[in-house]
């Protein structure tokens, strides 16, 4: 599907709608891992037009969310460094951290910017340039490019007062992940932002665990259609990587952005929130970029860590429970009071199941 007027047309929605509702299919288990498609799923109440025991779960696909508790304690730690200013995303500035979210933090006098991109860190670091800023580099494959491309440019200028708190994760190592979790998972719905980067091929791993894989787009229709590719190779018993996001996703992906990562970062062993550390997972900073690295600059040592008590978003991001399951959830925990990053981000499962609930139709 490539025209957008077609892809809201009501009249395809309901066709694909009903295809679906129509089909036979064995029981299935069909995972997303992309926080726009967890949104796109609730907000239009999707899960009305699935086959019968077919359920959609929700995995780690917001970037808010999977940042571990132990990486915000270390940047709010941060802030508390005398003339150090922290630059960060609105979506993590309610997070809460061990003992307070960078928003209380802000309230107690830690110096804090909300930025729309790793350059206006930058272009804050040059602007001040009696002050350290560092940035939290948080996300997947989709915004680790333009933090690489930032540390570029605060090397090519020799501004040493911008750092970065490298915390990017990568999505199909935590898919292979999950395949050897309790979790049962009979097909994902591959992100449709980070495979612009990555490219689709970058699934074929998981494809060959005997996990079937269709990259989709965001429009209600792109995600119909990626559950009924699906379920195809469900009922057929393949396993294979398909691609309906041809509008913006190539196979190879976006070669200059691979190469632009593979100068700047090395692979890592990364820590996620509900994953544990996963093998080869996340991005650290390249030899030649180490003087940039904020945790080595400053050498602090945050106070031991601890999730939430009765927070589960580590469940929920492993797709091991659905929000509602959780003991704190629309109690406790809402998107005005939230106790977990999962309620926090706009794009975590907890806020869009709350957010979106009168559509959603438990099965």
């Amino acid at each position: 599907m490539t025209n957008l007027d077609e892809l809201r047309d009501p009249v395809l929605l309901t066709r694909l709608s009903e295809q679906l509702r129509g089909m036979a299919v064995p029981p299935a288990t069909l995972m997303e891992v992309c926080g726009t498609h967890t949104v796109a799923i609730a907000r239009y109440g999707l899960r009305q037009a699935l086959p019968e025991g077919v359920r959609l779960i929700s995995g780690p696909g917001c970037p808010v969310c999977v940042t571990p508790q132990d990486q915000i304690d270390l940047f709010i730690a941060l802030g508390g460094i005398g003339g150090v200013t922290l630059a960060t995303f609105g979506d993590m500035v309610r997070v809460p951290g061990t003992d307070k979210s960078l928003e209380e933090a802000r309230a107690e006098g830690v110096e804090l910017l909300i930025v729309y991109s790793p350059m206006d860190a930058l272009e804050a670091a040059a602007r001040r340039p009696e002050e350290q800023v560092v940035f939290f580099g948080i996300g997947f494959e989709t915004t680790a490019p333009a933090v690489a491309l930032a540390i570029l440019e605060a090397k090519r200028r020799g501004l040493g007062n911008f750092s970065v708190l490298c915390a990017h994760k990568l999505i199909p190592p935590a898919m292979m992940a999950l395949l050897d979790s309790e979790v049962r998972v009979d097909g994902f719905i591959c992100p449709g932002h980070v495979s612009v980067i990555i490219g689709s091929d970058a699934y074929q791993p998981v494809a060959e665990r005997g996990k079937p894989c269709v990259v989709t787009g965001f429009e209600p229709a792109d995600v119909l259609a990626a559950v009924r590719m699906l379920l195809l190779q469900v009922k057929d018993g393949r396993s294979e990587v398909e691609l309906e996001y041809t509008r913006a996703v190539r196979p190879e992906g976006n070669p200059k952005a691979q190469a632009l990562l593979r100068q700047v970062f090395r692979v890592s062993d990364a820590r996620w929130r509900g994953l544990g550390t996963i093998p080869q997972s996340g991005y650290e900073l390249a030899e030649e970029f180490q003087e940039l690295d904020a945790e080595q600059r400053f050498g602090v040592e945050p106070p031991e860590s601890r999730e939430p008590a009765g927070c589960r978003c580590g469940d929920v991001l492993r797709g091991a429970i659905e929000p509602p399951e959780c003991p704190l959830y629309g109690k406790s925990c809402t998107p005005r009071k939230p106790v977990g990053s999962c309620m926090v981000s706009s794009e975590g499962a907890c806020q869009a199941h709350y957010r979106y609930r009168t559509r959603e139709v438990e099965r």
